[in-house]
């Protein structure tokens, strides 16, 4: 088994990540531990991902990955601004990371993420137990000269402490970027309770067919703390009027 405190790098993985306001606002406050506050408006992001060869990772090997959580106030990312992230689920189709993870008090389980592009339409899925849970739609572009950098704040809870760690990435999105939908497709599993409102309204978001990120060494103890970061727009008026699920 892999050590937790060891660090670890994956490199040019294709990567969904975004954040969007919830339909039942109390539910996701719900899900959040004592010594950390959620958001006030009660952001909930997701980060679907896969990583398609063993040489993308100094140990991890091939595998697919979903986590998602309530974004917190009062403990941001090094940038000051970059709110940090309560991981709520996470879903992996590997059992050696899922392991890993489990160690660094992340709620891991099997499951299997999926990235399938066609022309200028991405459709992620996630899936658990055989049982699709989520799924996202989006209309994408190609990737430019633009390149996203910066680090993601996550915290756990191992052993009745909370820890957090940094997470540095480096990602090449694509432009345009738009999310058509996002269907929590399970009424009876946990993840439903931070299913979007409707209509969707979407945080911040991009979509990165290579994106390099690294688990650090080690894990921090919180000692406590908590602000609110950027605003939310809402999907265009004929995104809502489109019927898909979401209203977006």
């Amino acid at each position: 088994m892999l050590d937790p405190a060891d660090p670890h790098i994956v490199v040019d993985s294709r990567t969904l990540h975004f954040s969007w306001l919830p339909a039942d606002p109390d539910a996701v406050a719900a899900l959040v531990p004592a010594g950390l506050r959620a958001r006030p408006d009660r952001q909930v992001f997701m980060n679907q991902y896969v990583v398609d060869d063993d040489t993308q990772s100094s140990g991890f090997g091939a595998y697919s990955l979903t986590y998602l959580g309530v974004a917190l106030t009062g403990a941001d990312a090094p940038d000051g601004v970059t709110p940090g992230g309560w991981w709520t689920h996470y879903v992996t189709s590997s059992p050696r990371v899922r392991a890993y993870a489990t160690a660094r008090g992340a709620p891991a389980v099997l499951g299997r993420t999926t990235i399938d592009v066609h022309g200028d339409l991405l459709v992620a899925e996630t899936e658990a137990d055989g049982v699709p849970l989520i799924r996202a739609r989006v209309r994408i572009g190609d990737t430019g000269r633009t390149v996203r950098t910066g680090h993601n704040r996550y915290f756990t809870l191992r052993d009745g402490q909370l820890f957090s760690a940094v997470y540095p990435f480096v990602a090449e999105p694509v432009t345009p970027f738009e999310i058509e939908s996002l269907e929590f497709l399970e009424p009876g599993h946990p993840t439903y309770a931070l299913r979007p409102e409707n209509p969707l309204m979407i945080a911040w978001g991009f979509y990165a067919p290579r994106t390099s990120f690294a688990y650090p060494g080690g894990l921090s103890r919180y000692p406590g703390g908590p602000e609110p970061g950027p605003q939310t727009h809402q999907v265009p008026a004929r995104r809502s009027r489109s019927g898909l699920p979401s209203g977006s």
